[in-house]
């Protein structure tokens, strides 16, 4: 049902995806005088006004999580493709970290890398993930047993 536990933890998990597309994942120091790049989802804001959008992998990577958490929330009648979306969601923020962390590294060379609040909202939304698929092979489980008592 809609109103289960899943259903709330699969919700606020979009809701921590959606704050990480908005806000700053990190920012980009110079070593030596100036004013630091911002890292966002989409793009970098250099110091000159300009965006560079070499990081778009990131916001493509959430953006693809945003309609498959959606669309989990309201398949709640078939549960084992419920869980499979979360797995797949959850696979698809390991592989954002992975993506992340490449990028903070090679991407601008000469640079101290900061990483910023908003790149811990994908964490709580894999934790939230985890919870929700928990619950959801949980219920599985429960109708699995209910069905052999009758």
């Amino acid at each position: 049902m809609i109103q289960r536990k899943q259903t709330v933890f699969l919700f606020l998990a979009l809701l921590a995806t959606i704050a990480c597309l908005c806000l700053p994942v990190g920012s980009f120091e110079p070593q030596g005088m100036g004013t630091e790049n911002q890292l966002m989802n989409l793009w970098i804001n250099e110091t000159n006004g300009g965006r560079n959008f070499s990081v778009w992998a990131l916001f493509a990577i959430l953006l693809v999580t945003c309609p498959i958490n959606t669309f989990a929330i309201f398949d709640y009648h078939n549960r084992k493709r419920q869980a499979r979306f979360c797995m797949f969601s959850m696979l698809m923020i390991i592989g954002w970290y992975i993506v992340y962390g490449v990028f903070s590294q090679v991407l601008m060379p000469g640079f101290t890398f900061h990483v910023g609040f908003a790149a811990c909202l994908p964490l709580i939304a894999f934790i939230l993930l985890w919870l929700a698929r928990h619950s959801i092979l949980a219920d599985e489980a429960l109708v699995r047993a209910a069905d052999r008592i009758r």
